[in-house]
């Protein structure tokens, strides 16, 4: 996962977010992984391989479910999901909310549908968890205003028009990924979700090599992508990846045993 680094076993996390906004409501940012990918007959062949290579450990007190009744709240409460890329690992939990709004890139979303099954496979997208009227509910945010983001990193969409939650693209993992800068905060953080796997890949010269390159869909911009991410650290900003194992003060507490 990082370039130079010593070969000790990992356990990443699947991180989603939980954000109240004072005038969109509840927003989800993804879903995290879900027993649609783990458990099921129903499952498509390729999906059950997936599984089981990649052997995801679901905590039931870290789906959303119980997230959201710890913090007081339900899935029906959940006005909106920021989906920044389409993989499994971000989408599994979307039938959980069939009347948020889906605010993610709605032309990446339109290909996600032109193509096959196995053109989708390709591309590492599982169009069988996408809820069938994903389309009705999207909020393009290529349509939206832009705002510069803090510390160099660029401009971003206005999410929720206030300046104050950018989505910024940080292209190179996946097909239309990008991230959520949380501009307003006394220190601006920058959700990178998968920009890398870990922290120290943003070190100079840690890039990762295989495996992670091969997921890459384009590693020259993963590197851009990269060393934008880096910068905008180097400036004084909080980042936090979806899957860096090491804990975060972002991060929901544990439930005390």
């Amino acid at each position: 996962m990082v370039r130079s680094g010593g070969r000790h076993p990992l356990r990443f996390k699947v991180r989603y977010g939980v954000h109240q906004h004072p005038t969109a409501g509840l927003v989800l940012i993804d879903t995290g992984y879900g027993p649609r990918v783990t458990e099921g007959a129903g499952r498509s062949l390729p999906l059950r391989i997936y599984a089981s290579l990649l052997r995801p450990r679901l905590i039931e007190e870290h789906q959303p479910t119980r997230v959201l009744d710890r913090l007081g709240a339900s899935t029906a409460d959940v006005a909106a999901i920021v989906l920044t890329h389409f993989h499994a690992d971000h989408v599994a939990a979307l039938h959980l909310f069939p009347k948020a709004r889906i605010y993610a890139k709605a032309a990446v979303h339109a290909r996600v549908e032109a193509r096959s099954r196995f053109s989708n496979l390709r591309h590492g997208v599982f169009d069988e968890l996408l809820p069938q009227d994903l389309s009705s509910r999207i909020v393009d945010i290529d349509q939206l205003s832009v705002k510069p983001a803090p510390n160099g990193l660029g401009e971003g969409a206005d999410l929720f028009g206030d300046g104050e939650t950018l989505a910024v693209n940080l292209p190179g993992h996946a097909e239309g990924h990008f991230g959520i800068c949380f501009a307003a905060q006394p220190v601006p953080l920058l959700y990178a979700v998968d920009t890398q796997w870990c922290t120290a890949a943003l070190d100079p010269g840690k890039a990762p090599g295989l495996p992670a390159a091969l997921v890459a869909s384009d590693r020259r911009a993963l590197a851009a992508s990269s060393r934008r991410v880096a910068a905008f650290r180097e400036q004084g900003g909080d980042v936090l990846l979806c899957h860096d194992p090491s804990d975060s003060p972002y991060d929901l507490p544990e439930v005390p045993q």
